[in-house]
């Protein structure tokens, strides 16, 4: 069986659906829902991407925590990557726009929300088997820290959503200014989750798990869905069976939970469970 099943389940439900929003309107839509929470615009120059970020800075000195899109609507049939990975559904900003911390930014996926320029496209490997590269983890490490600058923020927290959770994880183990991470129905081992599929693998991309010692003593919380059936929770009990040792982690199952739905209300009450290292 080739990759494209298995991306077009993990990337959207919705990508089957004739009535597939305009990236216009997927784009107004998040605009709309970060204007609504006090998050403003920004876009990020981030080695050869355009980011789009929306922001919200209240306490200089104090973290910013960075919320990281999922892969977003990446196909658009079966075997045709869509033409613009902009999500139907922000999942990640609905989770920032509940956040009531005073500095807090939500960050896009490369691809994602920029207007496609017939000159200069953005490459569809970036939203296919790309979507993890090393130039993808080094764009969201220069985004992370010009974020940070703009905030005048002291260190950061990062929230990963689905496949915004690997990239998280990858980025948090090349820095020394990330104090937690929380991942939600997060890939953090596209390896795992493609034989467990029964489809071959993703061609270019890091992969999370590899990178899981480097984070053994990093506060985190990963938060899987009972009901989900495109990353099931077993991959990130994988992920912290990984770390050299388990008193900083901890995988919270939410029983309502799928891998799309039942996070927006669950967040409010997620957002307080403690990330922190036991003695």
């Amino acid at each position: 069986m080739s990759l494209l099943p298995w991306l077009l389940l993990v990337v959207t439900l919705l990508s089957a659906c004739a009535t597939t929003p305009s990236p216009e309107v997927r784009r107004r839509t998040a605009d709309q829902l970060a204007r609504s929470a006090g998050l403003n615009q920004v876009t990020v120059d981030a080695e050869g991407f355009a980011l789009r970020a929306y922001l919200r800075a209240g306490a200089p000195g104090q973290p910013l925590t960075v919320y990281i899109e999922g892969d977003g609507y990446a196909w658009k049939t079966r075997h045709q990557p869509s033409d613009d990975p902009t999500p139907t559904d922000p999942l990640a900003l609905r989770l920032a726009a509940q956040d009531p911390s005073s500095n807090v930014a939500y960050l896009a996926r490369p691809c994602q929300y920029v207007i496609q320029d017939a000159k200069q496209p953005c490459s569809s490997d970036y939203w296919t088997g790309k979507r993890y590269a090393e130039e993808v983890i080094v764009a969201t490490e220069a985004a992370l820290t010009q974020l940070r600058a703009q905030v005048q923020a002291g260190d950061l927290h990062l929230v990963g959503y689905s496949g915004g959770a690997a990239v998280a994880a990858l980025a948090a183990a090349r820095r020394h200014d990330v104090l937690s991470l929380r991942t939600v129905a997060g890939n953090l081992d596209h390896v795992a989750l493609t034989t467990w599929h029964g489809v071959s693998g993703l061609q270019g991309s890091l992969n999370a798990i590899d990178e899981a010692a480097r984070l053994s003593s990093l506060p985190q919380r990963h938060f899987v869905g009972a009901q989900d059936r495109i990353v099931p929770p077993d991959i990130a009990q994988r992920f912290v069976a990984r770390l050299e040792t388990r008193r900083c982690a901890a995988v919270d199952v939410v029983e309502s939970a799928s891998h799309d739905a039942g996070w927006t209300e669950a967040w409010p009450q997620l957002l307080t469970r403690v990330v922190t290292c036991l003695p």
